[in-house]
């Protein structure tokens, strides 16, 4: 899918993460979009690589994705930054 496709649903999806997220620690709205947009492509990447599905369009399974992907990302730098 197009990367623009992924972006938009990114900054959907960082949105979205800061809203269900109980931790407010992102860096506020700004770091919210960007990390929903690099969580949408790592979440595109690893649901295409792992279930053979990725972003198609603005559906629900291309949201969701995008979302997994946003909170994956967030975890993975919490986990980092608790160990330092």
């Amino acid at each position: 899918m197009n990367i623009l496709t992924w972006i938009v649903f990114g900054l959907i999806a960082g949105i979205v993460a800061e809203v269900v997220d109980p931790h407010k620690d992102t860096g506020g709205i700004v770091g919210a979009v960007i990390l929903g947009i690099l969580g949408a492509i790592i979440g595109g990447f690893v649901a295409n690589l792992v279930f053979g599905v990725s972003i198609t369009g603005f559906n629900l399974t291309s949201f969701a994705i995008a979302i997994l992907g946003s909170l994956l990302l967030l975890f993975i730098s919490r986990a980092f930054r608790s160990y330092q």
